[in-house]
């Protein structure tokens, strides 16, 4: 999403991820409100963020989940 503040700007599960994503805290607080207290960026899930496929805040919050119960 071109000029998008990852800072401050209103998120919600629709949010686009485009090349101007960032992580911030306050995508951060976002993860978690979303996927629970153990969220934690990792190198293969942030470089999932980055690979230029469109996706939404709401489709990496659910691959985060995804990741987790397949690592279990």
């Amino acid at each position: 999403m071109a000029g998008f503040d990852w800072h401050s700007g209103a998120m919600t599960r629709a949010t686009p991820i485009g090349r101007g994503y960032r992580h911030t805290q306050a995508v951060r607080r976002f993860f978690i409100e979303q996927c629970g207290a153990a969220f934690r960026f990792d190198r293969a899930f942030m470089a999932w963020l980055k690979d230029g496929t469109d996706k939404t805040l709401g489709d990496a919050a659910d691959e985060w989940l995804r990741r987790q119960a397949r690592d279990r």
